[in-house]
């Protein structure tokens, strides 16, 4: 099974069939996809202005879209080694039950569904990588009442998400599922009440 690499390699091959480029770049997704694959490739296709149906897009729009794929992947590589080196710091010092947040990481090794969108169509506007960047700047100071992507405050519970988990804290500003280590105790209550739901182990 090819790689992420291997597989952008083949989308930057200017002899290759736009056909094949394309797949290739729909690929890359398997590896890494912030938003679900289905999610990322509607951002990536309106942001470049590729058909999501187009079988032989401009190449230069498809390079523009594998280079901000790239970008948010090196964000995120980078995150997650140095997620790896605190695990690592963490245990040898003896904390081997991991706490809630590394729960939420867990279900993100790798880059998928990193900040999934339950709807395809509905999701934030910015870069990849500037959105990963405001996502992990929240991960690592403290809970706010707001979406850290795109600042809104309405948030709702949603108990019929598409994919795990099949339940959370949805912002109806940019349609990410918004990380609930992220969001103080009364954001994720208030949220909760939107659906008329009583939370009772949101904190």
């Amino acid at each position: 099974m090819a790689g992420f690499r291997s597989l952008a390699r083949q989308v930057r091959d200017p002899r290759g069939d736009l056909a094949l480029r394309r797949y290739s770049l729909r690929k890359c997704l398997e590896r890494f996809a912030p938003y679900g694959h289905r999610a990322t490739w509607d951002h990536l296709c309106a942001r470049h202005g590729i058909g999501p149906e187009d079988r032989a897009p401009d190449p230069e729009r498809l390079i523009g879209a594998l280079e901000e794929l790239e970008e948010a992947r090196a964000v995120w590589l980078a995150y997650e080694a140095g997620f790896a080196e605190r695990r690592r710091r963490e245990k040898h010092g003896g904390l081997r039950r991991p706490g809630s947040f590394d729960d939420w990481h867990r279900r993100t090794w790798g880059g998928r569904d990193i900040a999934p969108c339950d709807d395809p169509a509905v999701h934030p506007d910015a870069p990849l990588a500037e959105v990963l960047g405001r996502l992990i700047s929240a991960l690592g100071g403290e809970p706010g009442p707001a979406c850290p992507v795109c600042a809104a405050t309405e948030i709702v519970w949603r108990r019929d998400l598409d994919r795990e988990p099949w339940y959370g804290p949805v912002c109806t500003g940019c349609g990410i599922l918004v990380p609930r280590p992220v969001l103080t105790s009364e954001a994720v209550e208030r949220a909760g009440r939107s659906r008329g739901e009583r939370l009772a182990s949101a904190a």
